[in-house]
């Protein structure tokens, strides 16, 4: 190569290096989740939600524990007499005024309606933590979701940087050509066309980025979101267990939609219970000490009066007609947990769809970085034999435009098909209930510290 060629590429080189540079201090995917697991507004109301729920349910106990209570009262008696025929004299007025304070507990004894309550409010905390769950998964992905957004949008930006510099390259190449007159207009009219395309294509792919960023700033709560490239050489992690009836399997066990319903079941029969409770008896025991006084006397003397002393007794209500309300709420429960076990059944079919389809994606995601990471190669090869061929002259310069367009289009692919496996890691585990923050530790291990993206320039020859 003379060595006027190889000085007016040495531009070229270092635009493509700056083009792909690692940030100053990228940020891993796990830092930012923490970040979004404080700031999120989504996921900080689901907490708030949790919290209430807890506080409900707690109030379901209170059906079985004592209540006690303190009445205290002031009474002013008046009363006329009038004397009845054959008896003694002692007509006129009496007044007098009548003092109380009480105290009184009463304990359920049976009460099977009040036990059902408290049963539903400990399946209602189990229920509020399964809705907890999986708001976490869901920001798991969300968080996940916009920082390899930022990464696919860096490496786009990027990549049509490097190729707007290698169009302006054969442009320039054209130009020299077209001066010297051993190529036509044509080839420096469809270089300058492409370069146009290009330009924009840039001033897409820069608005792109900012968006993406702002997004991801908006989720954790941070300026300046700076997600960490991957590392080269790229290893992807597989599924494992490496068996989609595993994960269907585990998935009937754990997933929190799944625990939420059954728990709902639950729920529903023990409504049954509390509405079959409406022909059934209760006892309650009591316990009291009260205190009167009448300082004026009573009715019947006018000397004051003070009595006081404790009470003890058990007390049965027994229904026994409630115009068919118990009939037609026994009714009604039984068609509502009717329902609820339906809605168990579709919640399984449908986790068992999902996460089918969501390792069969993950596989599919697999096979097609494989096929793109040859395709590229193949891209590069193609490149360069259209180069070769174009200074020779068994090429013309729009092939060597178009095939610089494919090598280029091949590496935007195959970035965004590595970040979709990564992400198609996590939504596997999302799909069957499994997926904790923990699971993002595998993903930093693939990012780049310090070192080299994954997304590399082509070569320039």
């Amino acid at each position: 190569m003379p060595a006027t060629r190889v000085t007016r590429l040495l531009p070229l080189a270092a635009a493509l290096a700056a083009a792909l540079a690692l940030p100053a201090h990228g940020q891993s995917l796990l830092s930012l989740y923490e970040a979004a697991r404080d700031y999120d507004a989504t996921y900080q109301g689901a907490r708030a939600q949790f919290d209430a729920n807890l506080a409900r349910a707690a109030q379901a106990k209170a059906g079985i524990l004592p209540q006690v209570g303190v009445q205290a009262g002031v009474q002013r008696n008046q009363f006329d007499i009038d004397v009845i025929s054959g008896a003694p004299p002692g007509s006129g007025e009496r007044n007098f005024n009548t003092q109380s304070a009480a105290i009184s507990a009463t304990q359920p004894l049976y009460r099977p309606a009040a036990w059902a309550a408290y049963e539903q409010g400990k399946r209602q905390a189990e229920i509020a933590q399964t809705v907890l769950t999986t708001a976490e998964q869901d920001l798991i992905v969300r968080v996940s979701q916009g920082y390899f957004d930022v990464l696919a949008a860096q490496d786009t930006l990027a990549l049509v940087r490097a190729q707007k510099a290698a169009v302006a390259e054969q442009l320039a190449f054209a130009q020299r050509n077209f001066e010297v007159g051993t190529s036509t207009i044509t080839d420096s009219r469809e270089a300058q066309a492409r370069y146009d395309l290009v330009v924009a294509q840039e001033i897409a792919a820069e608005n792109d980025l900012q968006v993406r960023r702002i997004a991801l700033d908006q989720l954790v709560g941070r300026t300046g979101s700076a997600p960490t490239p991957l590392a080269t050489p790229v290893v992807l992690p597989g599924p494992v267990p490496a068996d989609m009836n595993a994960w269907v399997t585990q998935a009937e066990d754990v997933h929190p939609a799944i625990r939420q319903a059954q728990l709902g079941l639950d729920v529903a029969g023990l409504e049954v219970q509390k509405a079959q409770a409406g022909h059934k008896p209760t006892i309650d025991a009591q316990l009291g000490y009260s205190v009167t006084r009448s300082p004026q006397g009573n009715l019947t003397t006018t000397v004051g009066t003070r009595a006081s002393g404790p009470s003890i007794g058990v007390v049965l209500n027994m229904p026994l007609f409630a115009g068919f309300a118990t009939e037609n709420r026994i009714r009604e429960t039984l068609s509502l947990e009717e329902q609820s076990r339906a809605t168990l059944d579709a919640t399984r079919r449908n986790v068992t769809q999902a996460t089918r389809t969501a390792y069969l994606g993950l596989i599919s995601g697999a096979g097609q970085v494989k096929a793109l990471e040859a395709a590229e190669a193949s891209s590069q090869s193609a490149l360069d034999a259209n180069r070769l061929g174009y200074q020779v002259g068994v090429r013309i310069n729009i092939d060597v435009l178009n095939a610089q367009s494919q090598l280029f289009q091949t590496k935007r692919d195959l970035a965004v098909a590595r970040y979709n496996v990564l992400l198609g890691n996590l939504k596997l585990r999302q799909a069957n209930g499994t997926l904790t923050p923990t699971d993002l530790q595998p993903i930093n291990a693939v990012l780049a510290q310090g070192g080299t993206p994954a997304v590399t320039p082509a070569p320039t020859r």
